[in-house]
C-alpha cells in the first residue's frame, strides 16, 4: 500500500452523498521532520456540489481522529482537523436514525464550507476503526520527536 496505492482513511458515503479522505502517501519521505505526515485529498460530493481539497495528515491527526470516532459511533457531535492547518470537519448526528451531517469548513484558505447529511450504513464505526488501522499499517511513525523541535528515527 505504501508504495503508491492509496488507503480510504474516511468514507462515508450513501449513494447520494459522500465525504472522504484519501491518504496518498509520504508528505516529505526521508526528511526526519516531515516523515511521518501524510499527503491526503478530501473528496466531499452530493447532488448539488463536488469539491476537492488537498490536506496534510500530522500524526496527532491520526490521533486525533481516533477519538472523533469514539465520539460519532456514541452518537454524539465532534470535530476534527480544528487547529487551523487543514480545512474542519464536524459531524453533526441529524435527527434521522443513522444519518449526520458532515460540515467542511475550509475558511482560512479558500473561505468555502459545505454541509452534507449522509446515511451511515451499518457497521460503519468498526469499519473506519480499521480503515485507520490499515493507515497506520501502511506508513508507520517512524520518526519521534524526543525534546521541542528535535527529532531522530524510532529504532
Amino acid at each position: 500500500m505504501a508504495g503508491g496505492g492509496t488507503v480510504d482513511l474516511i468514507r462515508l458515503a450513501d449513494g447520494e452523498s459522500s465525504l472522504e479522505v484519501r491518504v496518498l502517501g509520504r508528505t516529505m519521505p526521508g526528511v526526519l521532520t516531515l516523515h511521518d505526515h501524510l499527503d491526503a485529498e478530501l473528496v466531499v460530493t452530493s447532488g448539488f456540489a463536488h469539491g476537492r481539497l488537498d490536506v496534510c495528515l500530522a500524526p496527532e491527526d491520526l490521533d486525533s481522529w481516533s477519538r472523533v470516532l469514539g465520539e460519532l459511533a456514541a452518537g454524539r457531535d465532534a470535530v476534527w482537523m480544528d487547529d487551523g492547518r487543514n480545512p474542519e470537519i464536524r459531524f453533526e448526528p441529524s435527527g434521522r436514525q443513522g444519518a449526520a451531517v458532515c460540515v467542511v469548513e475550509d475558511l482560512a484558505a479558500s473561505g468555502t464550507s459545505v454541509r452534507v447529511p449522509v446515511r451511515l450504513a451499518g457497521g460503519w464505526a468498526d469499519e473506519h476503526v480499521e480503515r485507520l488501522h490499515r493507515v497506520r499499517a501502511a506508513w508507520p511513525q517512524e520518526a519521534a520527536e524526543t525534546s521541542p523541535g528535535a527529532y531522530e528515527w524510532r529504532r
